[in-house]
């Protein structure tokens, strides 16, 4: 159920400031958004993918990956009245410097969403385009079906297609995804990985 509130009264505010629920909170250019506390296969599924890509892919290349960092356009001149929170966010050297501590000014190399049901997943897309993320990757909470999108004109994100044997890889970064039986994703880190990984694990 969505609801629309016109004008939060101050005790709400900060009643859900208190509250365990307001670390997801955004805001979307003054508008406060309260989506609910992930699901446990969100949480799991989200947890694993950190794990994988921090020791697997960041560390040996000295790249970074966070969860659940908040980031704002780099030209906001207050970033607490326009951001998003992605589940992932994959930084290379290149963009380290949009760190602030408190949130990343700018565009990562790659967001990741993990879609729940009725959530905004796709709403945040423009604003991910308007910041100049190279790639955002969804994947769906229950299937673990994934969707690679890469920057284009406009801006605007285009679907990434799989290749002949299943395997849809990020230009960004490298990783490749490939669906697999009992609602799982295999991962790996280029070609030379001829297995890769299933997620999440038992």
């Amino acid at each position: 159920m969505k609801a629309v509130v016109n004008e939060m009264p101050a005790r709400w505010i900060v009643e859900r400031k208190n509250s365990e629920v307001a670390q997801r909170d955004e805001m979307w250019e003054g508008v406060l958004h309260m989506p609910p506390i992930a699901h446990v296969a969100h949480q799991n599924f989200g947890g694993q993918l950190y794990a994988y890509l921090r020791y697997r892919w960041a560390k040996p290349r000295g790249w970074q990956v966070y969860p659940e960092i908040n980031l704002a356009p780099a030209d906001e001149p207050d970033w607490t009245t326009n951001y998003r929170i992605p589940d992932l966010t994959l930084l290379s050297p290149d963009r380290f410097g949009i760190d602030r501590g408190t949130h990343f000014a700018g565009a990562p190399l790659v967001v990741v969403e993990i879609k729940s049901p009725g959530d905004e997943t796709f709403e945040k897309l423009p604003f991910y385009a308007a910041l100049g993320v190279p790639e955002v990757w969804v994947f769906d909470r229950d299937t673990k079906a994934v969707e690679l999108r890469t920057l284009t004109a406009g801006p605007a994100y285009t679907l990434l297609d799989p290749d002949a044997d299943g395997w849809v890889r990020s230009p960004a970064s490298g990783v490749q995804f490939r669906p697999v039986p009992g609602n799982k994703v295999r991962v790996r880190i280029g070609e030379d990985d001829a297995t890769g990984e299933d997620l999440p694990e038992a």
